[in-house]
């Protein structure tokens, strides 16, 4: 099967958030089984041509976007000596150095323009280099118009008329909605302007006519694909994705265990495996060390890497983290950045709690491990999760997730059994100052009173395998499902 995957973010080139991880992933773990896959991205400004061996492949190619000729050039690099990954340049949306938002977490004002753009020229790439896939993979709204392009403007080409499309969507909150002006320059036809395709209270929305025009429509967590069929999780999707009726299932995320696992890990002191863990006593020395943390491998620390935004709940913690800094003998690592009232709240917690929370305001690739590494605890209090992919990394290193059940938070995480010593994390289920305050009390109480038991806890959670192979075994049913549902045409 000859698959080719249309994404804003992919590593090691462009990323965000998670999204960035399965692109990066999914292509490995499909072509070991067998499959042709190519991925294509845009060229932003940060990324480094020569660290990746990036190299002009076509100049120029001609994209239509409605009534205008525009012209980029497309260049070439290939992802762990397996996956070519082909990257649109078009300095005029994205030679600047943020991929969706500028240093101030503004939107950039021709977002709708940017990824209406790349979605129709990574099309024409595929017709120009003569490529035809049996199927298209697009990933959240960046890319979504791929799916209604691939029905109108592409309908009738040799190469991709026959080319069915599945849409993953990595997190319903992210719809990309603007205004209907937008729409002549997108080349979508005025019919296609209406409520059940992409019409959104007058506005045009990029993911809803997406869903309508996929022959396959699939989150990142089975849970989340029920929680986004009703209520407030589904960010007024329901309707959509209910339309769509089976057509629309949750795929769980793997993960690269080449690159998150404690027994290869680049950036530990030490390695370790769950029959030898004196690396894990190493790693969490060098992360007290490293965060200012008074050194003692009697204290448990919960590790934070996260994005500073509503949905993760860390508004939420912070109005219980200096009670719990207060009343319980534990240490806080925290790594991540975004809402400027979220970075400065918790960058000035090490000042007040000296020794008890270290912060990183920013990301970096190598604390993220160490603090995978060297927690005993992981805390995820998110409002929703579509997958997470965290605590996830966390069973692997032995590091017992702490999280609110919700989405693929709930999938993953097996909640702690007292009277058994069973489970691999600790789980609550209202996202309250009060919940997230006695769930770690809870995991703190049993670091002190019950030993046996997380040591039997590390060692369930390291035994779970959430490698690629299954989640792309699942994938491949999902393209032979459109493309036996494959619909041809739309308006």
């Amino acid at each position: 099967m000859k698959i080719a995957m249309i994404s804003s973010e992919c590593v090691p080139f462009a990323k965000t958030g998670g999204l960035a991880d399965v692109v990066g992933a999914l292509p490995k773990a499909l072509r070991k089984l067998g499959h042709e896959v190519i991925v294509v991205l845009p060229l932003y400004g940060s990324i480094d041509y020569r660290k990746h061996g990036i190299e002009l492949f076509i100049a120029p190619i001609g994209v239509r976007m409605g009534n205008s000729l525009e012209w980029c050039a497309v260049h070439k690099a290939i992802c762990d000596g397996v996956i070519s990954v082909y990257f649109i340049e078009y300095d005029k949306y994205f030679q600047r150095d943020g991929l969706y938002h500028d240093a101030w977490f503004n939107d950039y004002a021709d977002n709708p323009k940017r990824f209406a753009f790349f979605s129709r020229a990574a099309l024409q790439l595929l017709c120009d280099m003569n490529w035809a896939p049996d199927v298209v993979h697009a990933h959240d709204w960046q890319a979504a118009l791929a799916m209604a392009y691939l029905k109108i403007g592409y309908e009738n080409d040799p190469f991709l008329a026959d080319a069915a499309g599945l849409l993953t969507i990595h997190n319903i909150a992210y719809q990309g909605i603007y205004g209907s002006e937008h729409l002549d320059y997108t080349g979508l036809n005025r019919e296609n302007f209406r409520p059940e395709i992409f019409e959104d209270h007058g506005r045009i929305n990029y993911l809803k006519g997406g869903i309508y025009f996929a022959d396959m429509v699939n989150t990142v967590s089975p849970t989340y694909a029920r929680e986004t069929r009703s209520g407030p999780l589904s960010c007024g999707m329901a309707p959509s994705l209910n339309n769509k009726g089976d057509r629309y299932t949750g795929v769980l995320n793997g993960v690269d265990y080449a690159h998150w696992s404690p027994e290869s890990d680049r950036y530990l002191p030490v390695k370790y495996s769950a029959q030898e863990m004196d690396g894990k006593k190493a790693a969490k020395k060098r992360l007290q060390e490293t965060f200012h943390l008074t050194v003692d491998e009697k204290i448990p620390i919960i590790g934070i890497v996260s994005r500073f935004v509503a949905q993760k709940g860390l508004d939420v913690f912070a109005q219980v983290v200096e009670p719990i800094l207060r009343e319980m003998a534990v240490q806080f690592a925290v790594l991540g950045s975004g809402d400027k009232g979220l970075e400065h709240y918790y960058g000035m917690l090490p000042g007040r709690y000296p020794g008890k929370v270290g912060s990183h305001i920013g990301y970096s690739d190598e604390l993220s491990h160490l603090i995978e590494g060297g927690s005993d605890f992981f805390l995820m209090p998110s409002q929703y999760e579509p997958c997470g992919l965290n605590q996830i990394y966390s069973l692997k290193y032995g590091t017992l997730p702490i999280v609110r059940a919700t989405g693929g938070l709930d999938d993953t995480v097996e909640q702690y059994d007292e009277k058994a010593g069973s489970g691999n994390g600790f789980k609550f289920y209202v996202l309250s100052p009060t919940a997230i305050y006695y769930t770690v009390g809870w995991a703190v109480s049993t670091w002190y009173d019950r030993p046996a038991h997380i040591t039997a806890m590390r060692r369930a959670a390291m035994a779970k395998d959430f490698s690629w192979e299954t989640s792309a075994k699942q994938y491949v049913a999902l393209y032979e499902r459109a493309i036996a549902g494959f619909t041809g045409a739309g308006i």
